[in-house]
C-alpha cells in the first residue's frame, strides 16, 4: 500500500488544477519530469532522478508513471496511481549501449495512448529534461507538436493547502534546531567541516516530533574572506578569530522545505558589520510589512529597496522567491520573485523564502525568513532571532 502524506481528496484536487490548465493551454498532453513536480502530483518519492522517468498527465485521466524497472516497486509503494499506471521501461535503456533511450519508450506509451499526433507540453527548462531527451520524443512521434510548458505545474503549486503549510511549519522546527547546532559549533579554531556534520546530523535526525528528509540543498557555509560569495559550502578551513561565517540551510519534511540563513562573528565584530546588519534587519522587516495578498512581488522589493536607499546602498537583485516542496539542486520554484519588474500579484497561502543580504568588498550580512501569504499580511514561519551571532 502506498505511504502518501497527504489524502486522496489533495491529490485530486491538485490533478484537478493541473488538468485545467492543460485544457486552458490546448494541451492534450504533458510530460512531467521535474521530480518535484512528480511527487505534487503522484505522491512518487525516490533518489531516482538520475535516470530518466517522468509522469504523463492528459486533461482527462489519471496520469501514467513512467521509470526504470528496479524503480517501479518504489513507486508502488509511494504513488496514488494503480497499479496499471506504472509502467517500467528496460535497464537496457539505462546508460545504453544498444542506443536505446528511456524517451523511446516514453514515446512508445504515448503513441499506445493514442497521442502520436497530439498536441504534447514538455517541461523544456527542468534540470532533469535533457536535450536528447527531445530529440528522441521528436524523432519516434514526428508528428507530434511539442511545446515548452516548464512551468504549468510550478504555476500550479504556487498557493499551499493547510496541510503543505503545516509540513513547512515542521521543517521549520528542524531548521531552528540545525541553525542551534550551527551556531553552538561555530568557534575559533574548530573546523568548518565540524560545523557542517553537526547541521546534517541535526538536519536528518529532526525533533523530538518529526524526523527529518535530507534537504533540496546543502549547507550553505561562505566565511571568513568569502562572505560576499553567497553559495560557497564549506571546507576543512579552522574558523580564525575575526572570521565572518554567513550560514544558509533549510529543514525538510516530505520534501517541504523552510530555509533559514544567518550570519555569525567569530570574536567582537567590527562596526561596520554591525550596522550592516542592522540595516538588512531594518529592510527584511520592511519587506515583510509590506507583503500581503493583492500587492505584486516588486512592491514587496521595494520596500526593502527604499530602507538601504535610505542608508546609501544601491542593490537591485531578487531579494526572494516562491519555495515549498523540491528535490536536489534547489528548494525554489521557478515562479515568482521578490525583485523589480516581477509583477506577480500575492495571495494567500504563496510562500516565500525572503533572503535579503548586502556584500560588498569589505563585509557581508546574510539574514533570511521563510513567510506565508495569509489573508492579513505576511506570517514569518520562523521565531529565530534577527541579529548578528558572535561566536
Amino acid at each position: 500500500m502506498a505511504r502518501t502524506p497527504f489524502s486522496q481528496t489533495e491529490y485530486d484536487r491538485r490533478l484537478e488544477r493541473t488538468q485545467e490548465r492543460l485544457r486552458e493551454e490546448g494541451l492534450d498532453a504533458l510530460v512531467v519530469a521535474d521530480p518535484a513536480n512528480m511527487n505534487y502530483l503522484s505522491g512518487y518519492d525516490g533518489w531516482s532522478f538520475y535516470v530518466h522517468q517522468c509522469l504523463i498527465v492528459t486533461p482527462e485521466r489519471d496520469p501514467v508513471w513512467i521509470g526504470r524497472g528496479q524503480d517501479a516497486n518504489g513507486a508502488r509503494a509511494t504513488v496514488w496511481l494503480d497499479d496499471d499506471d506504472i509502467l517500467a521501461y528496460s535497464d537496457d535503456h539505462v546508460h545504453s549501449p544498444v542506443d536505446k533511450h528511456p524517451m523511446d519508450f516514453v514515446a512508445s506509451v504515448l503513441e499506445e495512448m493514442g497521442l502520436a499526433d497530439a498536441t504534447i507540453g514538455l517541461e523544456m527548462d527542468a534540470y532533469y529534461f535533457t536535450a536528447k531527451s527531445y530529440t528522441r520524443l521528436q524523432s519516434n512521434l514526428p508528428a507530434a507538436t511539442f511545446e515548452d510548458h516548464t512551468l504549468l505545474v510550478n504555476w500550479v503549486r504556487v498557493r499551499k493547502s493547510d496541510a503543505e503549510i503545516e509540513y513547512i511549519e515542521q521543517a521549520t522546527d528542524i531548521s531552528a534546531a540545525a541553525m542551534d547546532a550551527a551556531m553552538d559549533t561555530i568557534a575559533e579554531g574548530v573546523p568548518e567541516s565540524e560545523v557542517a556534520a553537526e547541521i546534517y546530523e541535526t538536519l536528518v535526525a529532526g525533533t523530538e516530533a518529526h524526523g527529518g528528509d535530507y534537504p533540496a540543498i546543502v549547507p550553505l557555509m561562505p566565511s571568513g574572506d568569502h562572505t560576499d560569495t553567497p553559495h560557497l559550502t564549506w571546507t576543512d578551513r579552522e574558523f580564525e578569530d575575526g572570521d565572518p561565517v554567513i550560514v544558509e540551510l533549510s529543514g525538510c519534511r516530505h520534501r517541504y522545505h523552510s530555509p533559514l540563513a544567518r550570519t555569525a562573528f567569530v570574536g567582537d565584530p567590527p562596526e561596520i558589520l554591525t550596522e550592516t546588519a542592522d540595516i538588512v534587519v531594518e529592510g527584511l522587516n520592511a519587506a515583510l510589512d509590506a507583503a500581503e495578498p493583492g500587492v505584486t512581488a516588486e512592491s514587496v522589493e521595494k520596500a526593502w529597496r527604499d530602507v538601504i536607499e535610505r542608508h546609501g546602498i544601491e542593490k537591485t537583485s531578487r531579494i526572494g522567491y516562491s519555495m515549498g516542496l523540491g528535490y536536489p539542486p534547489d528548494w525554489g520554484e521557478h515562479t515568482a520573485s521578490l525583485r523589480p519588474k516581477d509583477e506577480t500579484v500575492l495571495e494567500a497561502g504563496m510562500t516565500f523564502h525572503l533572503i535579503p543580504g548586502i556584500w560588498t568588498s569589505d563585509v557581508g550580512f546574510e539574514l533570511s525568513e521563510t513567510f506565508h501569504v495569509t489573508k492579513n499580511g505576511a506570517e514569518r514561519f520562523s521565531t529565530y532571532p534577527q541579529r548578528l551571532f558572535e561566536r
